[in-house]
């Protein structure tokens, strides 16, 4: 039986945060609790490439047009005035694509932290995917005021610094996808914590 110190998550800091300069502060983030960075690179991904690490299904999809009709709604914004439709799924389609767009345009840092329930303490600490709903204290919260009216306004993906796993589930999908079946993740004790 695997221990619970050794669930796998999967993080990419996004191109503000890079360009912020924030990819030292993240790791900091991580490691101070007590997660371990067992994979790390700098690498600028193909649109391609982005295009099979986030979700084809209609139902993920969907799910990107009900945010944004959320925030339309509760803005009151005329969506089909910026999108020229109400459907859902034809939204979700645009947003994604600007989201592809976005994560193809520069260099990312891409890594694997390792922990006790890894997947949810990754995301508690980079905060919601809103920055301007995300809590001080919380990666998102502390370096982010983006929102997505500004997003859609401006046509461009929200600028929220970091990806991290949903799921465990999909992190092994991230993980398999951006470092391989046999990729290079290390395995290694820290002090204090793993002795």
């Amino acid at each position: 039986m695997k221990s619970p110190k050794e669930e796998r998550t999967f993080v990419i800091i996004k191109p503000d945060g890079v360009r912020k300069g924030l990819v030292g502060e993240i790791l900091k983030r991580f490691e101070q609790r007590d997660m371990k960075i067992v994979a790390l690179e700098m690498f600028v991904a193909t649109r391609g490439e982005m295009d099979s690490h986030y979700p084809k299904e209609d139902a993920w999809i969907r799910r990107l047009g009900e945010k944004t009709m959320a925030t339309y709604v509760k803005y009151g914004y005329d969506i089909k005035r910026d999108f020229g439709t109400g459907d859902l799924v034809r939204v979700g389609k645009v947003v994604r694509g600007w989201l592809l767009d976005y994560m193809s345009s520069a260099p990312m840092v891409k890594m694997v932290v390792q922990g006790v329930h890894a997947v949810d303490m990754v995301r508690k600490i980079v905060g919601p995917t809103m920055p301007y709903l995300a809590e001080m204290g919380t990666i998102r919260g502390d370096f982010s005021a983006d929102s997505p009216t500004n997003a859609n306004a401006e046509r461009r993906a929200v600028y929220n610094l970091v990806h991290a796993s949903e799921t465990p589930e999909e992190a092994k999908h991230e993980i398999e996808h951006w470092f391989g079946k046999k990729g290079a993740i290390f395995k290694y004790k820290r002090f204090g914590i793993d002795e």
